[in-house]
């Protein structure tokens, strides 16, 4: 009898964690592929119990299903525990005053990735396109995050190179994607990056600026003002739901004009 209360009170729990974060709405989505390394997954986890669920902000999960969103919306994929990124503050600074919209995320992002592995070709963007086609089943596909270079940083070599590598995937992402103006939004690493670490981040920094001015249809969130977490790497909690509302802005801005 204690064994079957048991099992009753374990599948109980479950049935409920997973109504709770299911998918609440039939409605088509805006969807947003979030690309990058680990400041887009986000590493702050001191908060994460203190999160308010919005019915109208999902995410696609790593088995495909669209659950409402919660901070680690990224998978773990290496040792570190991801926790909170600028996604969902991105998507809620959009749908401020706007109860009649449904926002997607899909999450693709891999901590300590270099850009080598982004690119056309590369294992994680060939994912990650798979990932959009899949999800643009429930929507249309509205724009893309990304924040990835602090991994690019440590070379002169990969730093130089950064800015023309990355312009020239933005363009394979819109030709694969079908969106030839698809709107890009580019995260600026931290200024506060140790440069014994990264000791070429600002070159990366130098080309993420430049990059609105080198392709149509790209913004830029900057890091301006932000704080780590205390590794002169990652964002705070904090840090990264600001970076997210300056992505929206960014994205609001290019999907005006």
């Amino acid at each position: 009898m204690k064994a079957l209360l048991r099992w009753l009170a374990v599948t109980t729990t479950a049935l409920l964690a997973t109504t709770a974060h299911a998918d609440p709405t039939p409605a088509p989505l805006d969807i947003y592929l979030l690309m990058g390394q680990s400041n887009m997954a986000g590493r702050d986890t001191r908060d994460l119990g203190a999160q308010v669920d919005d019915p109208h902000v999902l995410a696609l999960n790593a088995e495909g299903q669209w659950v409402v969103a919660r901070d680690p919306i990224h998978a773990k994929t290496g040792r570190i525990e991801p926790g909170v990124g600028p996604g969902i503050a991105f998507a809620r600074e959009l749908l401020r005053g706007d109860a009649t919209r449904s926002i997607g995320l899909i999450p693709t992002a891999v901590g300590g990735t270099p850009l080598r592995r982004w690119v056309k070709g590369g294992d994680l963007y060939e994912r990650a396109v798979a990932r959009a086609r899949e999800a643009s089943a429930r929507g249309v596909i509205r724009g893309v995050l990304w924040h990835q270079g602090e991994a690019d940083a440590e070379k002169p070599a990969t730093a130089a190179s950064y800015g023309a590598r990355l312009a020239k995937m933005f363009q394979d992402l819109r030709q694969d994607l079908g969106q030839p103006d698809l709107p890009i939004v580019v995260g600026e690493i931290g200024e506060f990056t140790s440069p014994q670490r990264l000791p070429e981040a600002a070159t990366v920094r130098d080309a993420q600026r430049h990059m609105p001015e080198v392709l149509p249809h790209v913004g830029l969130a900057s890091s301006d003002g932000l704080v780590h977490l205390g590794d002169e790497l990652h964002f705070s909690a904090d840090s990264a739901r600001e970076l997210g509302r300056r992505f929206a802005h960014a994205m609001q801005t290019l999907q005006m004009r």
